[in-house]
Parts: structure tokens; C-alpha cells; sequence
């Protein structure tokens, strides 16, 4: 997938075009953003758009504060989105906050999401290129949020070396589940 962030309109393409493949963990909040992102609402975002379904609209604004690194206003409103793709923020949160257990209580939550097949297919491509890559990456028919919140654990932990592998997944991952929120709330 290619990630265009002027698909999203323009106050979500000024926060997101800065590439930033964030920390496993919380890393620092990009205080640079903050006004930006207090000024975010449904209204703002989706000028111009007929938003369809308000808890996907929701959902954009939880991952905007994600991929600032802003976690505790990321998990405020994805706690309040009763939805898989609500779970999902909260579980990418908890990962990197990190509360790995929790993380994973959320993902089992998500179920089996509409982004998965798109992000196993990325994660075997990133991870292809990498000299020792865990075969679940490579080899794996549908994606295991479980076993990805343990390579991200083992990483943050030191106990593997994928720590870029890891961030690279998590970004990729992040663009799909905004993608597919965004398209959602705008009812395509």
C-alpha cells in the first residue's frame, strides 16, 4: 500500500507528513503537534466530508494522538469506541505503553480485522529483507497480533535485535488501520 496523507484532507495531512516511525514504546510526546492536535475535532478533520460513522472518525483522531506519542489521549477515546477496530487502537496503545498483557487482552478483542491479510502480506515484505527475521513473519498465512506483541515485547526487552524491523511493521500497521479508518467514517 502506498500512503498518501493528502487522501485524508488537510488537517490530518499537516499532522501526519512527517514520516515518523515511532519508539516500540511511548517515546516522547511531539510537543511541536500538541496545539495542532488540541484543536482536532471530527468537525475539523472531516471539513467538507460527510462523516458516515462517527466511531471511525473517532478512531482517526485516537491514532492521530498515537502517532504523536500523546498515549493517554490516544487511550482516552479509543477506550470509548466499542468496536474491533476500537479494540485495535487500544490494543497498538497498551503495546506501547508497554503493557504487553493488556495489549494482547485487546487484540484478542479485535478478532480477526479487515486489515489483517494487507498487514501480514507487508510484514512478510519488511521482514524479507531482514537477515534473521522470525519465520512467523515470513511464513505465517493470517497475522498473529499475539505473536507481533511478543516480538515487540522481546525487542523493547533486548531480548532480540528487531527493533527496526519492529517499528517499520508498527508504522505500516499504524497506515493501514488509519487508511481503513478513514475510508470507514467517510463511508467508502
Amino acid at each position: 500500500m502506498s500512503f498518501e496523507t493528502g487522501a485524508y484532507g488537510n488537517v490530518f495531512a499537516e499532522l501526519i507528513s512527517e514520516k515518523r516511525l515511532n519508539p516500540l514504546d511511548g517515546g516522547e510526546e511531539n510537543t511541536a503537534a500538541k496545539s495542532a492536535l488540541d484543536a482536532l475535532t471530527v468537525a475539523s478533520a472531516f471539513a467538507g466530508k460527510t462523516v458516515a460513522d462517527e466511531d471511525m472518525a473517532q478512531a482517526c483522531i485516537s491514532g492521530m494522538w498515537l502517532y504523536h506519542n500523546f498515549l493517554d489521549a490516544s487511550h482516552t477515546i479509543s477506550q470509548g469506541i466499542h468496536t474491533a477496530t476500537g479494540s485495535y487502537w487500544h490494543g497498538i496503545m497498551h503495546r506501547r505503553e508497554p503493557d504487553f498483557s493488556n495489549s494482547k487482552y485487546w487484540f484478542r478483542k479485535v478478532g480477526n480485522h479487515a486489515i489483517f491479510d494487507d498487514l501480514c502480506k507487508a510484514a512478510a515484505s519488511i521482514a524479507g529483507g531482514v537477515s534473521g527475521a522470525p519465520d512467523f513473519l515470513t511464513t505465517q498465512a493470517h497475522w498473529d497480533a499475539g505473536a507481533y506483541v511478543d516480538l515487540c515485547a522481546d525487542a523493547l526487552e533486548g531480548r532480540s535485535a528487531h527493533d527496526a524491523l519492529c517499528r517499520e511493521i508498527q508504522l505500516c500497521e499504524w497506515e493501514l488501520l488509519f487508511d481503513y479508518s478513514y475510508r470507514k467514517a467517510v463511508g467508502e
